[in-house]
């Protein structure tokens, strides 16, 4: 293992603005607990520096890198190969160097989302009307999962309906997904509303009708942060039955990531406990 901080494995998270991420906390309190010898910091990087800075890190010894938001598809074609989860969502949030010395780009992101909402939050998402609001990267990275739970249905709003369509049939294959404008959405209350748009990150919600929310409707936001979110807000004021944010999702992804680089599994009970602290 090494004493010394020279012995320490590097890794890193890589994002811009990225002064507002957690995750060094949560890798750092999960090395404590699974004993493992090694660093994480925050790097903030321009799109346009993304690829070299990310080159240089692995070049000069770096072990891992989480990526984040706007880098994870610029990071899909920096890897030399990717897992099919990362291949099906075209973007990427975990690079790990490999054995063979490749960049191996993988995506938790979707694993995460449904740890937190299966396991930590016990919902049921078989047979459930389900509701994605944004058809960006982030609902990219969580579809495929989401389908693979035998929902009774997906549907995508967002707010230009072309997008959404689009990605909506790149995923038909997958189960029952559809697609619409959030102006078009019908008037019928979901059973489960997911926030993957970034509203929230400037204080708004997206502009969709509050006739979606019954009084039995899950609302999650993946957006997170010290109180309510401007969604969870929006949630309850609008009687949902529960409203969540996203720190159970962040710590899973991570958890995934932790695996994937260190081949031991991390206890993300006591994290989630921290956080919500």
């Amino acid at each position: 293992m090494g004493d010394s901080n020279a012995a320490r494995d590097r890794y890193g998270v890589m994002g811009h603005p990225i002064d507002h991420s957690w995750s060094p906390f949560i890798h750092g309190l999960f090395a404590k607990q699974t004993g493992q010898n090694l660093s994480y910091r925050l790097f903030d990087v321009p799109p346009e520096e993304f690829r070299s800075s990310a080159l240089a890190f692995f070049t000069q010894g770096g072990r891992g890198l989480n990526i984040t938001v706007p880098h994870k598809p610029a990071a899909a074609e920096l890897v030399n190969r990717l897992t099919a989860r990362a291949e099906q969502a075209s973007a990427v949030n975990t690079i790990m160097m490999d054995k063979g010395n490749e960049l191996l780009g993988d995506n938790t992101d979707g694993a995460g989302l449904l740890t937190d909402l299966t396991v930590n939050l016990e919902i049921e998402l078989a047979s459930r009307l389900i509701l994605i609001l944004g058809a960006g990267g982030a609902t990219r990275g969580v579809l495929a999962p989401l389908l693979e739970a035998h929902p009774a249905a997906v549907v995508i709003a967002n707010r230009t309906a072309q997008r959404a369509k689009d990605l909506a049939a790149e995923f038909a294959d997958l189960g029952q997904v559809s697609a619409c404008a959030f102006d078009e959405l019908e008037s019928i209350a979901f059973d489960l509303i997911i926030n993957a748009t970034a509203a929230s990150l400037h204080g708004e919600v997206p502009l969709v009708p509050s006739r979606i929310i019954g009084k039995h409707t899950i609302c999650y936001d993946m957006a997170y942060g010290k109180g309510d979110t401007s969604f969870t807000r929006w949630a309850r004021e609008h009687n949902a039955g529960q409203a969540f944010k996203g720190w159970g999702m962040l710590v899973e992804q991570a958890a995934e990531s932790f695996q994937l680089w260190r081949g031991v599994r991390p206890d993300t009970r006591p994290i989630l406990e921290a956080l919500a602290a």
